[in-house]
């Protein structure tokens, strides 16, 4: 391999910087979280949060193939996944149903899944590293990263987990209400997605509150009124 590649692969790897800043002022157990499933169409947002061993001399290396989920395939994902887990101090798992991201909207659900990745810890964190977001109702000290998934190795496998974590809500899902084709886009928005609502309809899985969503439920609204309307006419009687 030459020096130019390794040195990009290692620029692209999440570090354990921040972490181990952290570990230096006190803060032995440290929280990172990630959310998946915010742009999805139908299911729920899911969160997680890991607890690393910072400890641990050889925590880089162990888990040297942990990135952003979105930068794995499924098979690495699933292989990384059960490695963090193997790895981790805690981890916690917490979700937002399609009905309180309709109810609360699209941020504040995903806050409560945090919250409640949190809550799924084996220990209490003193210190959180997020993705992108604050918890402002938490009185616990914290950073909001933007693209913390993808420079922070805590995120990262917050990210990894809650990327599996959904994946497997969406297969389940899609033994439930088949036709929709859950299993293969996971809930998002892609054409064979569409297709399906376009013939089906929603599921109670739906995010009523987004616009592909309402769109369909508002044509199936105004066709049934339309039928409503219909009325027998003198030549048909």
């Amino acid at each position: 391999m030459s020096k130019r590649l390794s040195s990009t692969r290692t620029a692209n790897r999440p570090s354990l910087a921040r972490e181990f800043e952290l570990l230096s002022a006190g803060h032995t157990l440290v929280a990172g979280l990630d959310e998946a499933g915010r742009g999805a169409l139908a299911g729920p947002v899911v969160a997680a949060a890991v607890i690393l061993p910072l400890e641990r001399f050889d925590l880089a290396r162990v888990l040297e193939g942990v990135r952003d989920s979105k930068q794995l395939s499924p098979v690495a994902r699933q292989r990384w996944a059960v490695e963090v887990r193997r790895v981790a101090r805690a981890v916690g798992i917490g979700e937002s149903s399609a009905e309180e991201v309709d109810r609360i909207g699209l941020l504040p659900a995903t806050r409560l899944a945090m919250q409640r990745a949190l809550s799924a810890l084996n220990y209490p964190p003193t210190y959180l590293l997020i993705d992108h977001l604050r918890l402002s109702d938490l009185d616990l000290p914290q950073d909001a990263i933007t693209r913390g998934d993808q420079t922070v190795l805590s995120i990262a496998a917050a990210s990894v987990i809650a990327k599996v974590a959904r994946d497997r809500v969406m297969d389940e899902l899609g033994f439930r209400y088949p036709g929709y084709g859950f299993q293969r886009h996971k809930g998002y928005g892609t054409s064979e997605h569409r297709r399906a609502l376009a013939r089906f309809g929603i599921c109670p899985e739906h995010r009523r509150s987004y616009a592909p969503v309402r769109l369909v439920l508002n044509a199936s609204i105004g066709s049934r009124s339309a039928r409503r309307r219909v009325t027998v006419s003198p030549a048909q009687v």
